[in-house]
């Protein structure tokens, strides 16, 4: 397949950051005016719909994009391979949405979650076929290597839902607004995504029987492989709302999905990487490309690793003021939860991309095993920590089956045949995330006055950050602009100078160098909160100035 890997990940975290954007903007409305506990029974619909899904979709995402970015001597292999993983698709959807109609006529919704449910499992039902043929159509785009069009559909399907969700939700219907608003989204995307399908591979390919030397047991395999890792990936995102739901109200299930909204954007960059690297490293595992391999994961490991820990250190700074502000102040109980969720957010975002490259050699069974292991000890804490603590319980639960994920996928990844620890320098970025916290958390105490303390500490928190980083030889001063010289101009080009002119120059420190620009940084923080402060703070709740 003839395409850029960087281009595939710019279109992705490009769209990612659309996404994210329009997420920041859309739930603290939806949690506003569902209120905690509609929240928490919208939250809890969907995590159970996430659930059942995986048993529906049975791995044709991964295995339509995968199949299709393989290189094969077959004639017409593509169009075999649309064709066959659409008449998985629609046969799985129907007998499900079947499935779900049956289970709430005959009373097994009632028993199993109460009355109330019941006439939400038949909008539910509606979006197992639409959201079906949305995943299908984007994955089989991405397999083509056409990200140009299947991220901008996964905007379209986020903005769509807004659009529609909010205003009925807004006009008092409640969850179901809210459900109707994915309906929508769903069909809109998965129409306008099979009629770009069809300008590739005529979908009457549908109708084609595959010859002798189809490898359809091979397709069948890794599709059952990935309904098992599915399940046991979604029961680590899922399990603890459902289970929350069972013991405690609904308005604790809000605030709880409130905190998980807000840990999970660390995920963002992480879950583009996952995106784009199943398919695109199923090229290089299929010519035998070890070395490239181990390259590119360790290397995205540490890229990752000093992202998300920046993102992590600046959200707990600045919890108590974000979640209020954010959500508003019927949030409050979803902070605590917050900063517990967020060391194994961390190490979950770690997990991502390596479990991607792993997915994309093709045997999954080390990778199902080590998601395996992180999934049982998050049922098993989530049983005993819940009934007791609560949220808290759930978020402690959670934080040790995330963090669990990366220990377990490196050991996965060494025996799938590459090591994700190359490059990652990992002593180096835990020193500078140790070092660098001290005056961010200092800077964000100091600055009293909550939306300067947003606007000042975040920038003023990753410069001193990414300072330490090169300091610390965490990177390299041309590492930076290496990642900035793949933008569109004019950033593209003037990164690529910079990082010409900064290639070789290193600067690591010693332990008595970093301590001393521990000091020099932490003081010039201080100096500036000071200033801060004395304009912008308040003294006995009122503003010094202003």
């Amino acid at each position: 397949m003839n395409r850029s890997l960087s281009s595939g990940v710019l279109s992705v975290v490009s769209a990612k950051i659309v996404i994210l954007i329009v997420g920041i903007l859309s739930t603290p409305i939806l949690f506003r005016l569902l209120e905690p506990a509609g929240f928490g029974d919208y939250s809890f619909l969907m995590s159970v719909f996430a659930i059942y899904m995986i048993f529906v979709s049975s791995g044709i995402a991964d295995g339509v994009r995968k199949f299709l970015a393989e290189e094969r001597s077959m004639q017409d292999w593509e169009p075999y391979v649309v064709g066959y993983y659409f008449r998985l698709a629609l046969l799985f959807s129907l007998t499900g949405a079947f499935l779900m109609i049956l289970s709430s006529q005959s009373g097994l919704v009632t028993r199993l979650f109460g009355a109330e449910y019941t006439p939400y499992f038949y909008g539910l039902a509606l979006l197992v076929v639409s959201v079906q043929f949305q995943t299908y159509s984007r994955k089989t785009l991405m397999g083509f290597g056409l990200e140009r069009y299947s991220e901008p559909l996964n905007i379209l399907d986020k903005v769509a839902f807004v659009v529609v969700a909010i205003p009925l939700v807004y006009l008092d219907f409640g969850v179901t607004g809210a459900l109707a608003g994915h309906a929508v989204a769903s069909i809109a995307v998965g129409v306008i995504g099979l009629m770009l399908i069809h300008q590739r591979v005529p979908l009457s390919n549908v109708f084609r029987t595959p010859p002798s030397n189809f490898p359809r047991k091979k397709m069948l395999t890794f599709n059952s492989m990935s309904i098992v890792l599915l399940f046991l990936l979604t029961s680590l995102y899922h399990i603890d709302v459902v289970m929350l739901q069972h013991f405690r109200e609904s308005a604790d299930v809000g605030n709880y999905r409130a905190a998980l909204t807000l840990a999970e954007f660390l995920w963002f960059v992480p879950l583009a990487l996952q995106t784009v690297y199943v398919h695109s490293t199923s090229e290089l595992w299929s010519r035998n490309r070890t070395k490239q391999i181990t390259s590119l994961a360790s290397k995205t490991t540490r890229y990752t690793f000093l992202l998300t820990a920046i993102m992590a250190v600046g959200l707990a700074a600045l919890a108590d003021i974000a979640v209020p502000i954010y959500f508003g102040p019927d949030a409050t109980p979803a902070i605590e939860p917050l900063l517990l969720l967020l060391p194994g957010a961390l190490g979950f975002a770690l997990a991502r991309p390596i479990l991607a490259v792993s997915q994309g050699e093709g045997t999954l069974r080390y990778p199902v095993a080590a998601t395996g292991v992180a999934a049982t000890i998050n049922v098993v804490l989530n049983f005993l920590l819940i009934p007791r603590y609560g949220m808290h319980g759930a978020a402690v639960a959670t934080s040790v089956g995330y963090g669990g994920m990366f220990a377990f996928h490196c050991v996965s990844a060494r025996h799938v045949g590459f090591d994700p620890l190359a490059d990652a320098r990992f002593s180096r970025i835990v020193a500078t995330t140790a070092l660098a916290a001290i005056p961010i958390f200092a800077l964000a105490a100091v600055i009293t006055n909550e939306w300067l303390a947003l606007v000042i500490v975040p920038p003023t928190g990753l410069a001193i950050y990414l300072t330490f980083a090169v300091l610390t030889g965490a990177i390299t001063p041309a590492e930076p602009f290496e990642v900035l010289a793949e933008f569109p101009e004019p950033i593209g080009s003037r990164a690529a100078f910079a990082q010409e002119r900064l290639e070789g120059v290193h600067a690591d420190l010693t332990i008595a160098g970093w301590v001393q620009s521990m000091l020099f940084l932490t003081g010039v923080t201080f100096l500036l909160s000071g200033l801060l402060i004395a304009l912008f703070g308040t003294e006995g709740g009122t503003p010094v100035f202003g």
